[in-house]
């Protein structure tokens, strides 16, 4: 919140948006809504995105408009992105869209809410223990389940103990708590296998 176009142009840079959700209650720390809700705290963010892409799409439409008085092939460009401009009016992000595969056919169309999701579903040491026993987890999966995405459980205040130990404590540390890795490493991973890279 207060970025305003700052926001859009951040994720605009990117190839992938990793979209942290709080999934836990505490009256200690403050939300900005003033409650949890991981579905309501998703849809601000994809209702930004849409809009944007909303005013993008437009812009698209006129042009090929414009440009099909002189080549009629830009009609069908016209056509496909009016057909999305509708979709996208309905609150469904471009991701979703499968009438046309914008991302193949327009491959210089960066729309904002064409780019692939990860949900980093944030929460507190209790849920991170059991992550499916927690009900705004299990909204987080629905829905990102709903968009072909992946969910990945992370306990930021773990994290944070996490990365102020090195090697073997922090081997010993994992073990304690019963996991393999840490959130944030299994975060990279996914978001490596999501852009297609290895290291």
């Amino acid at each position: 919140e207060g970025l305003g176009n700052k926001f859009l142009a951040n994720i605009r840079e990117c190839s992938a948006i990793i979209h942290v959700v709080r999934c836990f209650d505490d009256e200690n720390v403050i939300h900005v809504e003033g409650s949890t809700d991981p579905l309501r705290d998703i849809g601000i963010i994809d209702i930004e995105l849409i809009l944007a892409d909303v005013e993008m799409v437009e812009r698209r439409i006129d042009k090929a408009k414009k440009m099909a008085k002189g080549d009629k092939k830009f009609l069908q460009e016209a056509a496909d992105f009016e057909g999305l401009r509708d979709w996208l009016n309905d609150g469904k992000s471009a991701r979703s869209y499968e009438a046309v595969d914008i991302a193949a056919e327009y491959p210089d169309c960066e729309l904002l809410s064409l780019k692939p999701v990860i949900y980093a579903a944030n929460l507190d040491e209790e849920g991170f223990s059991d992550p499916h026993s927690v009900p705004y987890y299990q909204q987080v999966e629905e829905r990102a389940a709903a968009q072909g995405a992946q969910v990945i459980p992370v306990c930021a205040k773990l994290e944070a103990e996490i990365a102020e130990l090195d090697g073997e404590e922090k081997k010993m540390f994992l073990d304690d708590l019963g996991i393999a890795e840490s959130g944030l490493d299994r975060l990279i991973k996914a978001s490596s296998a999501l852009l297609g890279l290895t290291s």
